[in-house]
Parts: structure tokens; C-alpha cells; sequence
């Protein structure tokens, strides 16, 4: 017996809506995997984030000591290896002047010495380090911080041949607060002494002194600039 058309059209719905019953949502399924992706996007973003505010400490004049106060709490070194055209030398660092040893092994760690110069050569006193006429000194200074050190100069360091020390800065400093950026080794033999209660000796050169008085060889230009230009090849904080 033939069914009238509208029981064919009748059956025709049915089985459509069946079909769709049936028939997993692959739109969900797209949408789940889109949710995880950005998901995981947006965590990717917030690891970078916190890595750039990490990146983005600047040291200033109110949290410098207390940073350096907890900083040297967790130092194991006490040696930074500096290279030269003329070679490398090694300096140890007295664990008694606490600012100053964390100040210098922050600077090293961070690659602030890297690429700077030798900048003043005083034949038979000193060689001091640290600074530059390079742009990329003056950027490096400006991303670590501004900030001095308080002189810390009763520990029963001198200024003998080989002492490293952090020059004063050129600031209206009545105080003597230590230039962080920049030191000074003393060639003088056996000393500088009358630098003593003016300035702080934080480490003594171990090794490679000979490099030392190379440099504090090399000629120099008015206002005791090296004429060619001595650079720190490389500083790098060693056990």
C-alpha cells in the first residue's frame, strides 16, 4: 500500500532530527581546544611579565643598603676575574665590608663592567675602572640604578700596592659616599696611605699584578685618560 506524501515528509523530519541527536558537535570541540590555546597563551604572557618586572629593579637611594644587606647574605664567591687586552687579573674581596663586596659582585653578575674602560691611569698611584665615554655605559647605569655607598672605612684595610677601592663620587659629597659604578687599584709600592680614611679598600689583587702595572704604563693624555683606549675585555665573578 502507497503512504500519502505527507507521512513521506512526516518520516523525512523524524530521521533529520535523529541524525542530529546522533551527531557529535564538532564546533565544541574546536571551541574547548581555542579556549586552552589562549589559556596557555595568557600564561605564557604573565611568566614574560614577571620576568620583565624582575628585569626592570632599579636600585635608588632608599632601598640600595637594604637590598645589599640581604643580597650578601646569599654570596658564596669572593673573586672576580677582570680581562685586558694585557691579560687577566683576580681580585679578592674582604668578606668584612659587606656593600661594597655585594655591590661589586652585583655589577659583575649583572655584565655592568663588561666593555668599560680603564679610564684614568695616575703613573705609579693607580688604575681606576668602571667608566666610559661609550653611550651604552652611560644606558647600563641608568637601568641598574642611582645610588652611593656609605665609606666604610674602619675594617683595618689600607691602601697597600694591589688594594682595590671605590673612589668617592664627584657629587657635593661631604660625606665621601662611594661611586658604586667605578674602582680604583693602587700600584704604589708598598702604598697609598694617605687614602685611608677617605676612601674604602674592599679586596686586594691575588693574582696578576704584573697586568696591573702594565696598564698603569700604557701613555696618557691630559687629565690622565689612557690615548688608547684600555678596555675590561670581560669581569666574571669566579669560586
Amino acid at each position: 500500500m502507497r503512504l500519502p506524501k505527507f507521512y513521506y515528509l512526516l518520516l523525512l523530519v523524524f530521521f533529520a532530527m535523529a541524525s542530529c541527536k546522533d551527531t557529535p558537535k564538532k564546533v565544541d570541540s574546536t571551541t574547548t581546544v581555542a579556549k586552552t590555546t589562549i589559556d596557555s597563551t595568557k600564561i605564557t604572557e604573565n611568566e614574560a611579565e614577571k620576568e620583565q618586572e624582575k628585569d626592570a629593579f632599579e636600585l635608588t637611594e632608599e632601598n640600595a643598603i637594604d637590598y645589599f644587606f640581604n643580597y650578601e647574605k646569599t654570596l658564596k664567591e669572593n673573586k672576580v676575574r677582570i680581562t685586558t687586552k694585557f691579560g687577566s687579573f683576580t681580585v679578592e674581596l674582604f668578606d668584612n665590608v659587606p656593600y661594597h663586596r655585594a655591590n661589586f659582585i652585583y655589577l659583575t653578575k649583572k655584565g655592568y663592567f663588561d666593555d668599560t674602560q680603564f679610564h684614568r691611569v695616575v703613573k705609579n698611584f693607580i688604575i681606576q675602572g668602571g667608566n666610559s665615554d661609550d653611550k651604552k655605559t652611560a644606558e647600563k647605569r641608568s637601568k641598574i640604578g642611582r645610588y652611593l655607598l656609605p665609606p666604610d672605612t674602619r675594617k683595618g684595610h689600607k691602601h697597600h700596592r694591589g688594594t682595590i677601592s671605590m673612589p668617592s663620587s664627584e657629587m657635593d659629597n661631604p660625606h665621601k659616599l662611594a661611586s658604586p659604578f667605578e674602582f680604583f687599584i693602587v700600584v704604589t709600592d708598598p702604598g697609598s696611605y694617605h687614602l685611608d680614611d677617605n676612601y674604602t679598600p674592599f679586596g686586594r689583587v691575588i693574582d696578576g699584578m704584573d697586568v696591573v702595572d702594565e696598564i698603569n704604563n700604557v701613555p696618557v693624555e691630559k687629565g690622565d685618560w689612557p690615548m688608547r683606549n684600555v678596555y675590561i675585555q670581560k669581569a666574571e665573578v669566579i669560586e
